[in-house]
């Protein structure tokens, strides 16, 4: 089963999580503080559950620190109410937050989904290829190019742009972005496919025109565009 890491200072939570990872076949290692967590990363963890409020090194610092030169999905462990924290993660390249406190049902469900979206990326066949325009992807080695140069995505904005690209021309709504991509249904006020397209947007060079690669539709849902739209 899968390796995950879990980085939070309260140590009474992450022994109930512990047990209750462990109980579902997870590999489950602890760190209590953002520094000792990044020094525990390895190619051997599979994910990383991270809360924001901890010492030493907070949460968004770790993240912004993991991001440098690892992809590893990240759910980030938020106060409940702390939107800017979640806002944060997600511009800095976390997969998906939850709110404490949280359900045991709700935690599972949203591992399991990012963990099915990554080993659903690396059982691609090597020679698969997406294009669109001057856009190449590639899934099975999970590599995505723009103009001939390499796109450093995160596994979300990785899966994003997958997904727009199976759906040449088509509007997609934020609640098939959600269920496909982030494996959740769309909750009011959840802000994270939003923030997903938006750092996906900005990592996606414009057209020569200056317009965007994706159009906002509002009340409808995003679009990849053709240049001329």
């Amino acid at each position: 089963m899968a390796h995950i890491l879990l980085i939070d200072d309260d140590t009474e939570l992450t022994e109930l999580l512990c047990e209750l990872l462990k109980f579902e076949n997870f590999t489950v290692s602890v760190a209590h503080d953002g520094e000792a967590g990044l020094n525990m990363m390895s190619p051997e963890v599979d994910m990383i559950l991270l809360d924001v409020m901890m010492p030493k090194l907070n949460g968004i610092e770790t993240l912004r620190r993991l991001r440098e030169n690892s992809d590893t999905p990240v759910l980030m462990l938020t106060a409940k109410g702390e939107e800017i924290d979640r806002v944060v993660g997600l511009e800095l390249g976390a997969d998906d937050y939850l709110a404490k406190p949280f359900s045991e049902r709700e935690l599972l469900a949203r591992i399991r989904a990012i963990l099915r979206r990554a080993q659903t990326r690396q059982q691609e066949p090597q020679s698969d290829c997406l294009e669109y325009f001057d856009i190449k992807l590639y899934p099975g080695k999970l590599e995505a190019y723009c103009s001939g140069a390499l796109l450093e995505l995160t596994s979300t904005e990785f899966a994003l742009l997958q997904h727009f690209l199976s759906h040449p021309g088509q509007v997609v709504t934020k609640e098939t972005l959600s269920l496909d991509v982030l494996g959740k249904r769309l909750a009011p006020f959840d802000r994270a496919i939003d923030m997903h397209v938006s750092n996906l947007r900005k990592k996606l060079p414009d057209w020569e025109n200056g317009k965007p690669r994706i159009k906002t539709l509002r009340g409808r849902g995003y679009l990849l565009t053709q240049g001329d739209e």
